[in-house]
């Protein structure tokens, strides 16, 4: 799936010693992916359309926003990628973003599988940029490309969204620590039980707080 895959994680020699479970292990080289798989995010399909009009996608799970006004955000896609060339060919992409039932979705769109779009339920409303998910997407944003930035072997299209398209009744996939998860049982976790600050004891954004 996204852009997290399983990769042995290598304590340093001298951090490994005498560690306990709760110590941190300190990788030998700064590999982002066991970091950014600590970091759970939504899950979503980028879709496009080729040349010939034929249809493209990946999952994606690099993505952010970016601005309000105007409505842009960012994701990142391997460069060498067939949906980066036609979405950047066509100037234009569908961003959706899975519902909690979709995994089978992300997998497949994850997979490469030639025949993904004929697995999956799929339509292109009149003025959309790429083929919505109508069956797995709870949100769709219909964007055209307006910056691209190339670092290393991935590709940062920033993108404005001209459409969104928002199913309220459902909920979010969620995916971190190399697994699926579903918003619905992580907002049915009790919140913290520790009391706020009192307002007198909170202090202002950007200060630095002294115990004695």
């Amino acid at each position: 799936m996204p852009t997290f895959s399983p990769h042995p994680e290598i304590p340093d020699q001298d951090a490994a010693a005498g560690t306990s479970a709760e110590d941190p292990v300190v990788l030998r080289e700064a590999d982002l992916r066991p970091f950014m798989a600590a970091f759970p995010s939504g899950v979503s399909v980028v879709t496009t359309l080729d040349a010939d009009g034929l249809p493209r996608g990946l999952t994606c799970s690099s993505l952010a926003s970016v601005a309000l006004d105007p409505p842009t955000l960012v994701v990142c896609i391997r460069t060498a990628s067939p949906t980066l060339e036609a979405l950047l060919a066509q100037g234009q992409f569908a961003l959706n973003l899975l519902h909690e039932r979709a995994r089978a979705t992300s997998d497949l769109f994850a997979s490469g599988d030639p025949a993904r779009f004929e697995r999956t339920e799929w339509r292109l409303p009149l003025g959309a940029s790429g083929p919505h998910l109508t069956a797995s997407a709870h949100a769709v944003a219909d964007c055209a490309v307006v910056k691209t930035a190339d670092f290393g072997d991935h590709t940062a299209v920033f993108a404005e969204a001209h459409r969104v398209t928002v199913r309220p009744s459902a909920q979010p996939l969620l995916y971190g620590l190399r697994r699926y998860a579903g918003w619905s049982a992580a907002a049915a976790a009790p919140p913290p039980a520790a009391s706020p600050l009192p307002p007198s004891a909170v202090p202002p954004e950007g200060a630095a707080r002294v115990r004695s």
